[in-house]
């Protein structure tokens, strides 16, 4: 296996703590000292169909973003499907998934300066199969950096119980980063984080202020994870999502809520309601509301419908009902895509800005 490209490895304390944000930032970053990097996610859990072959998003994004000239096969070499644990420990096959993930690295680091090396979730992720963070981290020959969340004393416990297992495996860390941290807290959190790191043996490298647009949803990303049908051809599906109404008022009492990134929620046979939202939904208008989901399978009369037919603003049918569907997007996990380009913008910026890059690359 290679072992002469620099590398490192970005995990986390958990899932969800920004490693795809981390990891997309630092490659914009490495790239001002290594021209030409390569990006792998060993072992990947949600994942898309391309060409009947099953890659992870997060490679899918960095090779959107990036145009890393890697193999798609090899940045994302396994996707664990739902009956990939059973079948492994029905009869495991270590060696083959670990021959598979150094394969796919060799390729993925041809001819490349650096390679960036995302996990999955924290370092225990994988061991039901023999392929945890660490477990991989030690076989790529990777030095890792650790991303959690704001605070003070939650982050530390959580880097501590991690740091524990990469040790096991013999896996330095370099740092950590804390990530989603508000930014009137930063100063205190950076004073008294670093003191409490410093006593693990532990450098933070850097903390990313929160911002409130990665974590909103665009109305793109509900349309998918609802399932739900397309009833006009709205200029863009890339409109984040603010704030969530469920139309179950009056059409009189409901226009107050009819406000700029709102996303409607309401039966499909609540007419009145749709029609009052319709007339408030301008052309090329910025204080549009996001869109319009209809919930319960209900399609409202042809009248009504050739009137949301022809808005500017998506207009979805579900067949979940209002409460389900205000749930799902309340609770959903929102994780940035290719066609996301003011957010990419900006996780590049704030890795510039606030993540030591250079002092990343000496400790490698």
């Amino acid at each position: 296996m290679n072992t002469s490209t620099p590398r490192v490895f970005i995990a986390a304390t958990r899932q969800n703590d920004g490693k795809t944000t981390v990891s997309l930032g630092l490659i914009a970053a490495l790239q001002k000292y290594f021209p030409r990097v390569g990006y792998i996610k060993p072992v990947g859990q949600r994942f898309v169909e391309i060409e009947e072959q099953k890659i992870d998003e997060d490679s899918v994004l960095m090779n959107s973003v990036y145009q890393l000239d890697c193999p798609l096969l090899d940045m994302s070499p396994i996707a664990v499907e739902p009956a990939f644990t059973r079948k492994y420990l029905t009869s495991a096959n270590n060696e083959a998934l670990v021959k598979k993930i150094t394969n796919s690295f060799d390729r993925v680091a041809w001819e490349k300066d650096f390679v960036l090396c995302e996990g999955s979730g924290h370092a225990g992720v994988g061991s039901v199969f023999d392929l945890s963070n660490a477990q991989v981290a030690k076989t790529l020959g990777c030095k890792v950096i650790i991303v959690s969340q704001g605070g003070i004393g939650k982050p530390i416990d959580e880097v501590s119980l991690n740091q524990a297992l990469f040790e096991k495996e013999g896996v330095e860390i370099i740092g950590v980063i804390l990530n989603k941290v508000l930014e009137e807290k930063i100063p205190e959190i950076t004073q008294f984080v670093r003191r409490g790191l410093k006593r693990k043996g532990l450098d933070l490298l850097g903390i990313l202020p929160h911002q409130n647009i990665l974590s909103k949803p665009t109305v793109g990303l509900v349309r998918e994870e609802l399932g739900a049908e397309m009833l006009n051809i709205p200029p863009t599906l890339n409109t984040l999502v603010d704030d969530v109404v469920i139309g179950a008022m009056g059409a009189q009492n409901a226009m107050q809520f009819f406000q700029r990134g709102v996303l409607l929620i309401t039966p499909g046979d609540r007419e009145d309601i749709l029609l009052a939202a319709g007339a408030t939904a301008m052309p090329n208008s910025a204080d549009n509301l996001a869109g319009i989901v209809l919930t319960g399978g209900l399609r409202p009369g042809n009248g009504v419908l050739k009137a949301l037919q022809a808005l500017p603003i998506p207009v979805l049918l579900a067949k979940a009902d209002s409460y389900q569907v205000a749930s799902l997007v309340h609770n959903l996990t929102v994780k940035t895509r290719p066609a996301d380009a003011e957010k990419i913008s900006l996780i590049r910026d704030l890795v510039a800005k606030h993540i030591n890059v250079k002092k990343i690359i000496d400790s490698l």
